[in-house]
């Protein structure tokens, strides 16, 4: 008898436990993947008396063709009248995925924005091994590959279409509310195409222009732009003076324990970081640093739990 409850109360366990598996894989996939969110920040980085600027942070939108409610949701986001829109990459989710990014960034052409690359705008989406994120970076002993997406057209519309900056180891400067920027970034970290080595460079060269056009460069502002945010480059940025760093890649863990947060971010950064707003320091000096969680998901990974999908609205203030 006692052997019997013990079967049948083990037996009750495994069934409640594969029901409330069931029901969790269901809402992150059916449900919560789909419920886009705008967060909302404010960082106090500029001078003393400067106008607050409303930043749009856009990243990781993983487009696919039938994703009319996302583009839908991203076209709608114009609504909130950024003075800046900065992409932190992975825009693409599909060898025909560059005509719903079209669709989705078309509104915010004429308004100011910077963009960065990610993998996943050189190469589609692979079948993985979800497991293999708890041991490291989906780039480590990942096959060589040559880029099957439309990464020119799409540089190509942000650029010509939009009016975007490319910040791809570039770095430039613009005048937002009367305060100048200076905005610098990298390719992707995640398969070793960020420059850093050229960072200090090109910020010299931009710095010493501005200076001969009578910029007074000693309210500058910078902000450091990249998608995979791994160690190496958020400390760059940090020692070539960023005040403010905004990146993406990690989809916020993307699956996250309530309580707990993200088990895994794809990359090197502490999973405390993983999304959201928090301080990177390095060699006494600091940066605010934004992550974004993202809005979109592999197509062969379509499921967020505890992470929902985002946009963020990042307001600059004055010190």
């Amino acid at each position: 008898m006692a052997a019997n409850r013990l079967v049948r109360g083990v037996g009750s366990a495994v069934l409640a436990t594969a029901v409330a598996g069931a029901a969790a894989f269901a809402w992150g996939s059916l449900v919560e993947r789909r419920l886009f969110t705008v967060r909302r920040y404010e960082v106090a980085v500029l001078p003393p008396g400067a106008e607050p600027i409303r930043v749009l942070h856009l990243s990781d939108l993983h487009m696919a063709p039938w994703q009319r409610d996302k583009q839908e949701w991203v076209a709608g986001l114009i609504a909130e009248r950024p003075d800046l829109v900065v992409d932190t990459g992975d825009n693409l989710g599909h060898v025909d995925g560059i005509g719903g990014i079209e669709k989705a960034l078309t509104p915010f052409a004429g308004t100011p924005g910077m963009f960065v690359n990610g993998s996943n705008d050189y190469f589609s989406p692979l079948r993985k091994n979800w497991l293999r994120y708890f041991t490291a970076p989906s780039s480590v002993g990942a096959p060589a590959r040559t880029p099957d997406l439309d990464i020119e057209r799409m540089n190509r519309f942000f650029a010509a279409g939009l009016g975007w900056t490319d910040l791809n180891n570039a770095a430039t400067s613009l005048t937002v509310r009367g305060t100048r920027l200076v905005l610098f970034g990298v390719d992707d970290p995640h398969i070793g195409l960020d420059r850093l080595d050229r960072v200090p460079v090109l910020l010299d060269e931009l710095e010493e222009s501005l200076a001969e056009d009578d910029h007074d460069v000693s309210d500058l502002v910078r902000i450091g732009v990249a998608h995979a945010p791994y160690q190496r480059v958020l400390n760059s940025f940090v020692t070539n003076g960023a005040e403010l760093i905004l990146a993406g890649h990690t989809h916020g863990g993307q699956v996250c324990v309530p309580g707990i947060g993200a088990l895994v971010a794809n990359c090197d950064i502490p999973r405390r970081q993983a999304s959201g707003l928090s301080s990177w320091r390095h060699a006494r000096r600091s940066a605010k640093l934004h992550v974004s969680a993202g809005i979109g998901t592999s197509i062969y990974a379509p499921v967020r739990f505890a992470c929902r999908p985002e946009a963020a609205m990042i307001t600059l203030v004055a010190r």
